[in-house]
């Protein structure tokens, strides 16, 4: 992707709400160095107890009126695990490990954590950084793609963090770009992929009856159509669905290049998770109608990849682990699922790359990425991600609305 930095891209004013200096007239790359306070891990979080598995499920669907009655048909999934969400243990580990990262870099920075839906709440977070003194914050948002969930959520969280807690004005939010072709994200997805066609090789099967399958969270299509900037003209899923072709491809090319045994079997990208009402068209297909059809297509085995998540939360072992598995095991074929980034270390080397990029205003041109459609922006562009239900809300870290 090339993007032109001058000219019509690039906003006059304070374009960008609750910006830095660095960021706050809009360019689509910032181009000034610039100095933070802390930075800020953002997360979706989850409950910790079979108490908190309703009061989380009613903060993730607020707004929406759905009945306590629909929600313990979800809520299942996570008293199947004692009502703990893995989500927040695992960003525990993942602030521990920039942290970690950073200070081996000379970065002395805290490293702040807050969530949407539970806590520690982002509100919460913002307002002890600021107690601290610490009003210039640099954001990381678990999440790797283009869409409202995850991406402008989080920037209207930001916004929502900095308005309600009375900040507006005294703290800042940036936020680094998008990281789904990032080295250091791909790497852990490869090498988990390499490791399941080699076991798939080692008992005899041939590329041929091998199928490997990127799952992703779906999402309304029209979300899907309105992610990332329109003018990129993405075609059908928009941003979402072609950063995940793009890095599944690119994980399949380079497995090819270096020789891996099974590399050669095909691909495709499948979606899980649906939550809407049967009337609302999601992205699809789903990972387990795909996986029922195989065998019909002559494959003998499946590798499921999950391509658009962080961590080995409740969509990967419950969607995945359980119903994925459950319908390969139906479907009388071999079935692997590969590992997420978790702590890997070339993906917390990658995310602190991102911070440290942002610092120093990196040329675009000298950013590390694998696909054509990187780097993506610092600064989201205007409309960008827009929720068809709910329209624009106030959001940092873009350009207005």
């Amino acid at each position: 992707m090339t993007v032109d930095d001058s000219g019509p891209q690039t906003p006059d004013g304070d374009a960008v709400p609750f910006a830095t200096e660095a960021s706050a007239a809009g360019a689509p790359h910032v181009s000034s160095p610039q100095e933070y306070d802390a930075i800020l891990l953002a997360g979706f979080g989850g409950p910790e107890g079979q108490e908190d598995v309703l009061p989380f499920l009613r903060n993730v669907t607020r707004g929406r009126g759905i009945p306590d009655e629909r929600l313990e048909e979800v809520a299942v999934h996570y008293r199947h695990f004692g009502g703990v969400s893995p989500i927040n243990g695992h960003n525990r580990q993942l602030r521990a490990a920039i942290e970690a990262e950073m200070r081996h870099r000379g970065l002395q920075h805290p490293v702040y954590w807050g969530n949407r839906n539970w806590t520690p709440y982002l509100e919460d977070t913002v307002k002890e950084a600021a107690e601290a003194g610490h009003t210039r914050l640099l954001a990381v948002a678990t999440s790797a793609y283009s869409s409202y969930s995850s991406c402008r959520q989080y920037r209207e969280d930001f916004a929502r963090a900095v308005l309600d807690t009375g900040l507006a004005g005294t703290v800042q939010i940036d936020k680094v770009r998008q990281f789904f072709d990032v080295p250091g994200f791909v790497r852990p997805f490869a090498e988990g992929l390499a490791e399941a066609l080699r076991g798939f090789a080692a008992e005899g099967l041939a590329p041929e009856e091998i199928r490997v399958l990127f799952a992703t969270h779906s999402i309304p299509t029209g979300d899907a159509e309105r992610s990332g900037p329109q003018e990129l003209g993405l075609g059908e899923g928009g941003a979402y669905a072609a950063q995940h072709r793009a890095v599944g491809g690119q994980i399949i090319e380079q497995l090819r290049a270096e020789g891996h045994a099974g590399a050669q079997t095909g691909w495709e990208l499948v979606y899980q998770s649906r939550s809407g009402p049967p009337s609302q068209p999601w992205l699809e297909p789903d990972v387990c109608d795909r996986i029922a059809e195989l065998p019909a297509e002559g494959m003998k085995a499946v590798a499921v990849v999950p391509l658009g998540f962080l961590s080995d939360h409740m969509e990967v072992l419950w969607d995945l682990d359980e119903e994925a598995m459950e319908a390969a095991g139906e479907a009388g074929l071999r079935a692997v699922r590969t590992p997420t980034p978790g702590v890997h270390e070339a993906f917390v080397a990658g995310l602190v790359d991102l911070l440290e990029e942002r610092m120093q205003a990196v040329e675009p041109e000298r950013r590390p990425h694998l696909t054509d459609l990187g780097p993506w922006y610092d600064v989201c562009r205007p409309g960008c991600c827009e929720n068809v239900r709910r329209g624009f809300s106030p959001a940092a870290a873009g350009v207005k609305p």
